[in-house]
């Protein structure tokens, strides 16, 4: 039998889905491994913006926590970056169904006293520039 690792979302090309699997993490959503990551969706539309962040270091996201709102009407969860001192995007959402890994990660940061901020890895693949979460580094 197959199983997605992701829900597919009908609003993005085959190629820009976003990739990661709830199988990464333990039973409290902490990432497994340091090398644990998170491929956002819907970054097609903004090739552009990525491409001028492209070997950049040091880039962060620049996520809130979720209104009650928001997850009662389970709204995605757009990713905007840090980037240069500056907040840029949106760059993408965390694909459906791993809103709560990447919640978690921040409460995670917050609690511990550190900055909310996941860091970020924008990377070239063979349907264009894509943005990778370090989920392994809020560990």
């Amino acid at each position: 039998m197959f199983f997605r690792k992701t829900q597919v979302d009908p609003a993005f090309a085959k190629t820009d889905q976003g990739k990661g699997s709830l199988d990464d993490y333990k039973f409290d959503l902490v990432p497994s491994s340091n090398g644990t990551t998170i491929r956002l969706a819907g970054s097609d539309p903004h090739q552009d913006l990525l491409a001028s962040l492209l070997g950049e270091e040091g880039i962060e996201t620049a996520i809130g926590p979720r209104t009650i709102e928001e997850e009662r009407v389970d709204a995605p969860m757009q990713v905007r970056l840090f980037a240069g001192g500056r907040v840029v995007g949106p760059v993408g959402q965390v694909p459906r169904g791993l809103e709560a890994v990447v919640s978690e990660a921040i409460s995670r940061l917050e609690l511990a006293g550190r900055k909310t901020r996941i860091p970020v890895e924008v990377v070239r693949t063979k349907q264009g520039l894509r943005v990778d979460l370090l989920m392994g580094r809020t560990r």
